[in-house]
């Protein structure tokens, strides 16, 4: 990231400008869910709003301009409030990544109606991509570790969640550590993935009637 800053200060503009925005969606997004599911938590640590200031975390957002890695502030729920635990926190891990998704089609829909150029689109439409898809791996603290752990039977979902609850920070820094070539691990798993859904969505702009 820093970078691209020094050889092309517009596209870091442009590209810090989409990772704002899908980062602060996505964890508005969980923060929405577990408020509409009866967990005021969010609502009473100011989580449940669209101002970036209340979802970027300071670390993440310095490791995001400096290794082009990070993170956002998590949202904290608790699961006492919750009705039915395990139903309700797949709900919340999934909104994210959900919200991201839609938000990158519904861009993709209504591209020509903003008054956006087409590019900065396109890249608010690949970070939300990316965004979604990366956290929809399997793994703690991941949203997908969560997901995963709601669809498991409940026993087999104790002892994954014991497994990565210990590991799963390792096997992550694993996966995202630049490998042969500088790509990651996860890049390779997820990477096709990607491109088949930012295919199919670019494909959408290209035959937009609204062209």
């Amino acid at each position: 990231m820093i970078s691209l800053l020094l050889s092309s200060p517009l596209a870091f503009i442009t590209l810090a400008l989409a990772l704002v925005i899908s980062i602060t969606l996505h964890e508005f997004a969980h923060a929405w869910m577990a408020d509409r599911l009866g967990d005021p938590t969010p609502r009473l640590q100011d989580r449940v709003t669209l101002n970036p200031l209340a979802h970027l975390d300071p670390v993440g957002t310095l490791a995001l301009l400096f290794f082009g890695f990070g993170w956002g502030k998590p949202v904290v729920f608790d699961p006492y409030n919750l009705d039915n635990h395990r139903r309700d926190t797949l709900l919340i891990a999934g909104a994210g990544p959900l919200s991201n998704i839609l938000l990158a089609t519904l861009l993709a829909l209504i591209a020509p109606l903003l008054p956006i150029p087409l590019a900065l689109i396109q890249v608010i439409i690949s970070v939300n991509i990316m965004l979604a898809i990366f956290n929809l791996v399997p793994i703690h603290p991941l949203d997908g570790g969560k997901i995963l752990s709601g669809l498991l039977p409940r026993e087999l979902a104790r002892e994954y969640d014991a497994a990565l609850e210990q590991y799963g920070i390792w096997v992550l820094l694993l996966l995202v550590f630049p490998v042969a070539g500088g790509t990651s691990a996860v890049s390779y798993l997820i990477g096709p993935v990607i491109g088949l859904v930012e295919g199919i969505l670019f494909f959408l702009m290209r035959v937009n009637p609204l062209l």
